[in-house]
C-alpha cells in the first residue's frame, strides 16, 4: 500500500494516447493518460468507463451530443455506447475501468495499446 501523486507520474511520460496503469482496485485499474487531439469513434461492449479530468479540457464526443470536461471533473461513458474523446490542446485524464477495457473498445487499429504500469 503506498499513495500516488498524480503529477509525479503524470511527468514520467509524454506519449499521447497511451495509457499508463498506476493503481487497481478490485477487477479495475486506475491509469492516468494524456491526450491531444482527436481519438476514434469506439465502444466497450461490456465495460463502463470514467474519464476524470485532472487538467484541461476535454471533450467527449457523442452521437447526440457533446460531453464538456475542465479540472476536476468527470463523466461515466456506459458500456455499449459509442464515443470519441477529443482534446484540443493536452488534456491530463485519470480513467478507471474494468482491467479488461482495451483503449480502442470494439476497434483494433495503430492506437491500440496495451496499458503498461508506471
Amino acid at each position: 500500500m503506498q499513495k500516488i501523486n498524480l503529477s509525479q507520474k503524470l511527468g514520467l511520460f509524454n506519449e499521447y494516447w497511451s495509457p499508463k496503469i498506476v493503481g487497481e482496485i478490485n477487477d479495475s485499474y486506475a491509469k492516468l493518460v494524456k491526450l491531444k487531439g482527436e481519438f476514434v469513434w469506439h465502444s466497450h461492449e461490456k465495460e463502463d468507463e470514467l474519464f476524470l479530468v485532472i487538467r484541461g479540457k476535454l471533450v467527449i464526443r457523442l452521437k447526440d451530443r457533446d460531453i464538456e470536461l475542465e479540472d476536476g471533473e468527470f463523466f461515466i461513458v456506459p458500456k455499449g455506447v459509442e464515443h470519441m474523446p477529443v482534446a484540443n490542446e493536452e488534456v491530463h485524464v485519470l480513467l478507471l475501468e474494468p482491467k479488461t477495457t482495451l483503449n480502442t473498445g470494439n476497434v483494433r487499429n495503430e492506437r491500440t495499446v496495451d496499458a503498461e504500469w508506471i
